[in-house]
C-alpha cells in the first residue's frame, strides 16, 4: 500500500521533531558539562569575589573590569628593593593589586600618588599595592622619581628584563601603561583596569573592601 502525502509528511515531522529533542539533548548536556568544569576550575572560589566587584565599577574606577571567570594570574617574575629575584607567588596570601608602570607614562606618574596613599591606608598582612616598574634602561631613574616625588610607602620593584609587561597585557588583553590587576590572595585574577584611576577613593576603596570581604 503506497504512503499518501499526509503520512509521509507526519512522519518526517515526527522524525524530524525527534532529531531535534535528541540535538537539544546533546547541546544542553554538553553544556551543562562546561558549567561544571568551569564551576570546577582552579579559580572557582574566586567567583563570587569578582561577581561583586562588578557593580561598584563607577566613579573614579569605572573602567575597572571585573572577571567573569576568574583565571590564574600570569606567572611573572621581577626584581625586588634589594635586587634579588621575587614573582607574584612570592606575595600570594593576601590581595594584590598589581600595577605596571614607568616614568614615560605621563598617566602613570599621576596615578603613582594615588596607589601611595591606598598602601599607606590599607596595606598590611591582606592587601599590599604591587607597583611594578617596566623601564629597561636608565634603571636608577625609577627609584629616584620614587624618592623625588614622595612615593614613601610602595615597595620599589623592576623588571629589568622586560617579561613582565608583555605577559601580563598577552593575559588581560591590555596595550598600554598603566595596566593594573586585582589578584586575590590565591593567584586568581579578580579584575583588570586599562588605564589610570584615583585608586584612594571612595570608589577604589569600596572595590577594595569588597574584595577582602569587609566594610571597613
Amino acid at each position: 500500500m503506497k504512503a499518501t502525502p499526509q503520512i509521509l509528511v507526519g512522519t518526517l515531522a515526527a522524525g524530524g521533531a525527534l532529531a531535534a529533542v535528541l540535538v537539544g539533548f546533546a547541546l544542553y548536556g554538553t553544556g551543562s558539562n562546561l558549567g561544571n568544569l568551569a564551576a570546577s576550575g582552579p579559580c572557582a572560589e574566586a567567583a563570587p569575589a569578582a561577581a561583586r566587584l562588578a557593580p561598584l565599577a563607577r566613579g573614579e574606577v569605572a573602567a575597572f573590569d571585573a572577571s567573569a571567570a576568574p583565571k590564574p594570574a600570569p606567572v611573572v617574575a621581577f626584581k625586588g628593593p634589594d635586587g634579588a629575584a621575587t614573582d607574584l607567588a612570592a606575595l600570594r596570601g593576601k590581595l594584590l593589586l598589581v600595577n605596571l608602570w614607568a616614568t614615560w607614562c605621563a598617566p602613570c606618574k599621576a596615578e603613582m600618588p594615588a596607589l601611595d596613599r591606598l598602601q599607606a591606608e590599607r596595606g598590611g598582612d591582606a592587601f599590599q599595592v604591587v607597583a611594578i616598574n617596566v623601564e629597561t634602561r636608565n634603571l636608577d631613574k625609577p627609584p629616584a622619581w620614587f624618592k623625588a616625588n614622595g612615593i614613601a610607602h610602595l615597595t620599589y620593584y623592576g623588571d629589568p628584563e622586560g617579561k613582565v609587561l608583555p605577559a601580563i597585557q598577552a593575559a588581560v588583553g591590555s596595550t598600554g601603561l598603566p595596566t593594573t590587576m586585582l589578584i586575590d590572595a590565591k593567584g586568581c585574577t579578580l579584575g583588570v583596569m586599562k588605564g589610570p584611576a584615583e585608586w584612594s577613593s571612595e570608589g577604589g576603596q569600596r572595590l577594595i573592601r569588597a574584595a577582602l570581604g569587609t566594610d571597613t
